[in-house]
């Protein structure tokens, strides 16, 4: 009797089913059973408002995890960047592939990178994040832009070029990646002009906590540096105190001495979203072996950015 098929809780945008098949394959080499996509709306796919008005956390995530818990779905893609930090305790994140690219990028018109960008330049991007960054870097460099929010998926986004309402958008490298659109980018941004998204680029797969043979099987996908640095960036992001809509940055990399491996070095940003100050700290240290450790490093430079007035920056704090 062959064993029924695996049934995978995905969003239903052409990103997620596109990461979610992928995943899909994957999982079938690996348990040797069918995978079949479960297409799940969340609010944040149904919802007009902007990312930032919403409270960005969960939002994306919520109905899939209400699929896995109520049994229609066995497990769960999501892109780790929509996961609140706190982890339910009947969800077990049983694995944490290897990164794809982490770098946000430029889809200008005219094929402009963004210091060739005109004075002026209108640039979309629904991400505090982002803009902080962006406007950071143009007073920095004299650049004149304004930032524009939008919201929509990649398409809706790059139409907004092809169309000529904007002059630019900003975009994960990873999601162009898995759509196969890579080559539409004009500008790959450098993690010094702009940190991603903590755990950006990164793609967390959950199931039930009580499903322990599964649990083992997904574990196989598990990429244990992936793991750790996401960890370390998500830390950081919970000891702000900030929710995935906030303007932070993070990046975990690994420093390597030839082709071994020495440290991690973690760089936090929080900035007010016109530029005008930012708080940028980085620290370097072992590569944690442990979940804790990774939480440890997080925590530490959080504390060093909130010394430094991070707080301030954090726009409307939750009480």
């Amino acid at each position: 009797m062959t064993e029924r098929a695996l049934r995978l809780g995905t969003r239903r945008s052409k990103l997620a089913m596109a990461q979610s098949g992928q995943v899909a394959d994957t999982v079938s080499r690996v348990t040797g059973r069918p995978v079949e996509l479960v297409e799940i709306t969340t609010y944040g796919d149904t919802s007009r408002e902007q990312l930032a008005q919403i409270g960005g956390t969960g939002v994306f995530v919520t109905a899939l995890r209400d699929a896995l818990l109520g049994g229609e779905v066995d497990f769960a893609v999501h892109s780790l960047k929509d996961l609140p930090t706190a982890q339910p305790d009947d969800l077990a994140l049983a694995a944490v592939p290897l990164r794809e690219d982490p770098r946000d990028v430029l889809i200008a018109r005219d094929g402009m990178t963004f210091p060739e960008l005109p004075s002026g330049a209108r640039i979309g991007t629904g991400s505090p994040r982002r803009m902080a960054q962006l406007n950071a870097y143009a007073r920095n460099h004299g650049l004149a832009i304004e930032t524009v929010p939008i919201r929509g998926n990649i398409d809706t986004r790059i139409g907004f070029v092809h169309k000529g309402e904007l002059d630019a958008v900003v975009l994960a490298a990873a999601g162009l990646h898995r759509v196969g659109r890579i080559d539409e980018v004009t500008d790959f941004l450098s993690v010094d002009t702009v940190l991603p998204a903590p755990g950006q680029g990164a793609l967390a797969i959950e199931c039930a906590a009580s499903n322990a043979s599964l649990t083992a099987a997904l574990a196989e996908l598990d990429d244990p540096y992936t793991r750790a640095a996401v960890t370390a960036e998500r830390s950081l992001l919970a000891a702000l105190e900030a929710g995935c809509s906030a303007p932070v940055g993070a990046l975990a990399d690994l420093l390597a001495d030839g082709q071994i491996v020495k440290e991690m070095r973690l760089r936090g940003v929080v900035g007010a979203t016109d530029g005008s100050t930012l708080v940028q700290l980085s620290t370097t240290g072992p590569v944690p072996e442990t979940h804790d450790q990774a939480l440890a490093l997080g925590r530490e430079l959080a504390a060093e950015m909130l010394a430094k007035g991070a707080a301030g920056l954090m726009g409307e704090r939750a009480l």
